[in-house]
């Protein structure tokens, strides 16, 4: 097992994310901003499995990526999770570090966070990295 290629595989969605024109006015961070106000992403937690066979090295990431919001309602988050999933599935992303090989969506959880005014998506996505 590897996990050489995380920090890969996190720029290349970082990237992609942040160039995607639907997601142009969200802003994208890998941690909670201080004083977090307003709407924000956050690529977020992962863990990683053994995938390596024959062939060579490779794993299987799991990564959550989470749409976070004081508005109110749910509509404006959602809007914003569909984006991203339309952002990264599908598409080729490039690492500087393995190759990856498959990029799916698992699934969504959208709740409120402490029973207050904010609201969270969490979207968990799989990925496949061959080294």
């Amino acid at each position: 097992m590897s996990y050489a290629a995380a920090a890969a595989l996190q720029t290349a969605i970082y990237q992609r994310l942040t160039s995607f024109p639907a997601l142009a006015s969200v802003a994208i961070h890998d941690a909670v901003p201080p004083d977090a106000t307003g709407t924000f992403v956050l690529i977020g937690p992962e863990e990683a499995r053994d995938q390596s066979d024959r062939s060579g090295a490779g794993a299987d990431h799991q990564l959550v990526i989470s749409v976070i919001t004081d508005a109110t309602g749910f509509l404006s988050i959602k809007t914003i999770a569909a984006d991203i999933s339309d952002a990264l599935i599908g598409v080729p992303l490039t690492l500087t570090r393995g190759a990856l090989v498959t990029l799916l969506f698992l699934r969504a959880s959208a709740r409120r966070i402490s029973e207050g005014e904010t609201r969270r998506i969490d979207l968990t996505f799989r990925a496949r990295v061959q080294l």
